[in-house]
């Protein structure tokens, strides 16, 4: 039997590009080589105060059936008690699907573009602790990275190739 995967993002239209790819390699390397890894896109949540909201994530939660493992994964923005927030909502998915299905939250420190860098051969300027630390890293650090690649133009602004990158940095760390 398959496992089946819904990762929920804030927002998926760029979102997609990075957490699918870091998704799947995640289950094949827990042992879940075939699971069934989707990104949600129907219901467009559209922002971080939508994602956040338990009504919304209850509103994915059925229209999934099913789906057995759920992936709120949101950016933090800065927002140090993000963590609260995902956890009540994991407590209350917990209450709502029972035996056999889980909602798990987490949030990129401070977005998912950071997870996106991490795979990346950097500029040696950029000193990792700063990206992490920097409260707008999409634009600060991803977006100058994605238009020196000449990246903007692709679907996700660069986001598509991340995966590409990644997928040999992953597997010779393995």
């Amino acid at each position: 039997m398959s496992l089946n995967v819904l990762v929920i993002p804030e927002d998926f239209r760029k979102d997609q590009y990075v957490l699918a790819p870091l998704v799947s390699r995640f289950c094949a390397e827990a042992g879940k080589a075939n699971a069934r890894v989707e990104v949600c896109s129907d219901p467009l949540l559209g922002g971080i105060s939508e994602a956040l909201k338990w009504k919304r994530v209850e509103e994915v939660i059925e229209m999934y059936p099913m789906v057995q493992v759920f992936l709120l994964l949101v950016d933090r923005d800065g927002v140090e008690d993000r963590q609260v927030a995902l956890r009540k909502i994991e407590e209350s998915a917990a209450e709502k699907l029972g035996i056999g299905r889980v909602l798990l939250g987490e949030n990129a420190w401070q977005e998912i573009e950071v997870w996106a860098l991490a795979g990346q051969e950097l500029p040696t300027k950029w000193k990792w602790q700063d990206t992490r630390a920097e409260t707008n890293p999409k634009e600060t650090y991803f977006e100058p990275w994605a238009q020196e690649r000449q990246l903007t133009k692709e679907p996700g602004e660069g986001r598509k190739t991340i995966p590409r990158c990644c997928r040999s940095l992953l597997v010779a760390k393995a």
